[in-house]
Parts: C-alpha cells; structure tokens; sequence
C-alpha cells in the first residue's frame, strides 16, 4: 500500500506573483494539477494525501473533481515549517497506509516527476527503509565559510544534488517524528536529514533534470516550454 503525499502548503515568495506558485494557471490549469494527475494514473499509488491551507482546499477541490482525481484521501494542514507539513501528512496517511507500506512525498511545485523516478523511490523505500531521486553535480563546487575567499575545493564525483519524490517506509518515517522535539522537525531542511540522520537507510535512485521545481519565473518559463515541445 502506498500514499503520495503532495506538499502544496508553501506561499512561493520567490515567485513574486500574487498566488502560491502550485496554484498558478498554465494552460489552464493549476501547476498542481499536473502533479496530481500523474500520480493518480500512476499504478503503483494507492491514495493521495494533500497538505494545504485552508484557504485553498475548496479550490484544490474543484480541481479534483474536474481532473477525476479518485485517489484522494484528505487533506492534512500546512505547517509553519516544511517538515511539520510532512509530518501532519504523515499522521493523515495513517489512515490509509499500514506501517509497512510506503509513503512518497513530493512537492506540488514539480510537476514533470517521471513514473521511472515514482517506480525507484517506491521500491527502494520498500527494501531499504528510504529512497530519494538524485542527479550528479556537473560544477566545480568551492566551499566557502565567508563567502569571500574558497576554504576548500569539494570532489564532485562524491557530490549529488537531492530531489524529490523521496519515499519512506511509513511505520519507521513517523515513529521518527513522533519522538524528536519540535525544535528538531523545525531545523530539518531536507526530507531525508532526520531520516538518515536517525539510522534509517536511504537509498539514492537516478534522478533527472527534467524533474524541475518551479521557484522562479525562469523555473515557470521552462515549465511552459516544455509542455509546448
């Protein structure tokens, strides 16, 4: 049993539009609808959970209804930082997914995720406990303390940039949560930090650079270019 878990709480300030970027319109329709659209035809997701401000979930709704979205479970509330969305994803998903099955969270602001990338992370998860979606580095990466002068020249063989989905075993992910402080879920940056940093094993799977994440007007700009090719 596997749950997606669709991250649409963030308000998209580097954006600079009026909106949340997963609401803006692209061909008529929402940013998020794309994203959704690929995991209810994906045939390896059982339902979907999405975290989102109350303010938007009527109109996430209409959309549902207007896409054909049958997958969806609920909704989970928008947390004050990422990771407590992910974790009141979590407690929602509960309800649709034993302890064993899979959760895989992504963000509605990547709407061109590849069902090969779903497929990885999901069986990964399976196996390992965790998976997330990787691509190399291809820049010479400098590590700086002050900005000013280079401290240090990184190896980018050893280097890779991390994606989304990332895909947990759902029983071990939550069990995490539940026993940090808040502080901790607070100063979590990454999906897959408090994972492996509390024992978990996560695998890494071929990610692609195509699986853009829609940030800056240059982000939507390729997005429409894309979906024009």
């Amino acid at each position: 049993m596997n749950t997606a878990i669709v991250l649409s709480g963030g308000i998209g300030s580097r954006m600079g539009a009026d909106q949340p970027k997963q609401y803006i319109m692209v061909r008529e329709r929402p940013i998020i609808s794309y994203c959704l659209e690929i995991f209810e035809k994906h045939e390896e997701i059982d339902h979907i959970v999405i975290v989102a401000d109350e303010a938007w979930q009527a109109f996430i709704e209409e959309w549902l209804k207007k896409e054909n979205i049958t997958k969806f479970f609920g909704f989970a509330s928008a947390g004050r930082t990422r990771q407590h969305s992910i974790y009141n994803g979590l407690k929602v998903s509960k309800g649709c997914t034993p302890d064993e099955g899979v959760v895989i969270i992504h963000d509605a602001a990547r709407p061109l995720v590849s069902d090969q990338i779903i497929s990885d992370c999901l069986h990964g998860a399976a196996e390992d406990g965790g998976a997330m979606p990787v691509i190399t580095v291809k820049d010479t990466v400098y590590f700086s303390k002050d900005g000013a002068s280079i401290d240090q020249l990184l190896d980018r063989s050893c280097l890779y940039a991390g994606q989304a989905p990332e895909a947990f075993r759902l029983g071990e992910y939550l069990a995490i949560h539940d026993a940090v402080s808040d502080e901790e879920i607070a100063a979590t940056v990454g999906t897959s930090q408090i994972a492996y940093k509390h024992g978990m094993k996560v695998r890494l799977v071929k990610g692609s650079e195509r699986n853009i994440k829609i940030t800056t007007p240059e982000d939507l700009s390729t997005f429409e270019t894309i979906l024009s090719e």
